[in-house]
């Protein structure tokens, strides 16, 4: 009995410090939104259960290593045990009963994700390699970036224009599955202002690793007032360069050509047109109104030296109004 007592209070005191030194490290990013409560409070449990399972296995397995170790000398066989029905009915049952309660936790928590606000305002998330864009209907802004109000249920009706993508704010705690021809959706509760990344968590192709979109949470009056400057954009946008800067941010391609230098995964416009491009097979050419054309209609026409070859951009089939407004905003990037 003694044995026992010994391994029950060593199981509970590894147990508790297991618990202690896994929640002390901080596993899980900051929670920002309402649905990251019931499912931390899930993940709690499950450490919780955890930590148990694993000083139950390790405590007594160590302690019987160290205390019944055959003694130096002796050379007599063990003691013949046939077992012990009780203790194999109990760890039978015991674990059944365990596994339901979660059962339940779990129904309980995606009940509480799930939940949803008659109210919830509707964006429209297009996901592409290797970008996401974002369309308000309600105030009619397209972005590249994802602007949330503060403490507001939002539901993002999400379509993928090629793969599968899946869309991933840690700090929000829920991912959900972006697949070609279907719209899905996810709600979300932002409560934490500040800013974060969506992330793709589907390998979805060469650039999975950097399909990332900022995501920003402010305060109803600072979201207004975003909302307000892009509209104001996007109403003194009816010149053919700001029309084609409004393409680039709804097709996606400021996900990969960025307007300032900085290198993404396919060539900045920053200073491309006019300019004189090396391409792979070493020749140069200019960067004119029908290099663009070709490059936007047909990326494997002729690969820019340094970018993958066959080429990540998909094909896009713009018309001649449209191409000459993306030109024309590619012009303004000097």
């Amino acid at each position: 009995m003694r044995h026992f007592v010994v391994v029950g209070v060593l199981v509970i005191l590894l147990a508790g410090l297991t618990y202690i030194g896994l929640d002390t490290i901080g596993l899980m990013p900051d929670a920002a939104s309402a649905q990251s409560i019931p499912i931390d409070w899930m993940w709690n449990w499950q450490v919780i259960a955890i930590s148990f399972l694993f000083s139950l296995i390790i405590v007594p397995m160590g302690y019987s290593l160290f205390v019944f170790r055959r003694k130096k000398g002796d050379t007599t066989d063990a003691e013949h045990i046939e077992g012990n029905t009780a203790l194999e009915i109990t760890w039978t049952v015991v674990p059944l009963f365990i596994v339901v309660a979660f059962a339940y936790m779990g129904t309980f928590s995606l009940g509480e994700v799930l939940r949803a606000d008659p109210n919830a305002m509707v964006i429209n998330v297009t996901a592409r390699q290797f970008t996401w864009t974002f369309e308000y209907p309600e105030y009619g802004v397209v972005s590249n970036e994802l602007h949330l109000p503060y403490n507001r249920q939002v539901v993002l009706k999400m379509e993928s224009m090629d793969v599968i993508h899946s869309f991933w704010v840690p700090e929000f705690r829920v991912k959900q599955d972006v697949v070609p021809g279907r719209v899905t959706e996810y709600r979300i509760t932002p409560t934490l202002e500040g800013s974060y990344k969506v992330r793709c968590a589907e390998l979805c192709g060469t650039s999975h690793a950097y399909m990332e979109n900022a995501v920003i949470v402010a305060s109803q009056a600072e979201y207004d007032a975003w909302v307000s400057e892009q509209q104001a954009i996007a109403a003194a946008a009816q010149t053919p360069e700001g029309q084609g800067q409004i393409m680039a941010v709804k097709n996606g391609c400021v996900g990969c050509h960025s307007a300032d230098g900085t290198p993404l995964t396919g060539p900045t416009w920053f200073g491309l047109y006019g300019s004189e491009v090396t391409l792979a097979d070493g020749t140069t050419v200019t960067a004119d109104d029908a290099f663009l054309e070709e490059s936007i209609l047909d990326p494997n026409a002729a690969i820019v030296a340094g970018f993958p070859s066959p080429s990540v951009m998909p094909p896009y089939q713009f018309t001649d109004e449209e191409i000459a407004t993306i030109i024309a905003y590619i012009k303004t990037l000097k």
